[in-house]
């Protein structure tokens, strides 16, 4: 469902403090859409729709991963940069106390608990990026500097995979 109209977010309150240059785009969300979803309602490239997903390693410590949405993740390679032995995604109900917000409108930017954020370093290469801007249905085009910006304590990294 499409947001009428749209809400002040954490994120967007983050954003706007920052004073990052972004622009709020809305969609009709479905429920396990994802970022395909998002791309094909707003005609933009999937690769450059950027998608949060929260994690944790073995200790239960929580974090941060931005990637395209075309792509996946490599637990292995992500557990190696973190210098950890495994790291898995959070149930939803966990991320969404780590984050503040709800799986399908979660956002790197203003989240409830401070975390790392790893940034998978080819989306630096885009021009420009789609990314949740905290609520199911809106997310913000922005150029992907924006995210070293805004973001305080960030790593760029390569684990994608597929």
């Amino acid at each position: 469902m499409k947001p009428e109209t749209i809400p002040m977010t954490q994120a967007i309150r983050t954003l706007k403090a920052a004073k990052a240059e972004f622009e709020l785009l809305t969609y009709d969300f479905e429920l396990h859409g994802g970022t395909i979803q998002c791309a094909t309602e707003l005609g933009i490239d999937h690769h450059a729709t950027i998608k949060t997903i929260i994690l944790e390693d073995e200790t239960k410590k929580p974090f941060v991963c931005l990637m395209h949405g075309d792509k996946e993740i490599s637990t292995k390679n992500l557990a190696r940069v973190r210098g950890v032995k495994t790291v898995q995604t959070c149930e939803p109900d966990t991320a969404d106390r780590h984050s503040g917000y709800h799986v399908g409108g979660t956002s790197p930017f203003g989240t409830r608990k401070r975390m790392k954020v790893y940034i998978e370093s080819t989306i630096f290469d885009l021009p420009k990026i789609y990314i949740n801007a905290g609520h199911r249905g809106i997310c913000a085009a922005m150029s992907p500097s924006v995210l070293e910006q805004v973001l305080p304590d960030t790593q760029r990294v390569t684990v994608a995979i597929g």
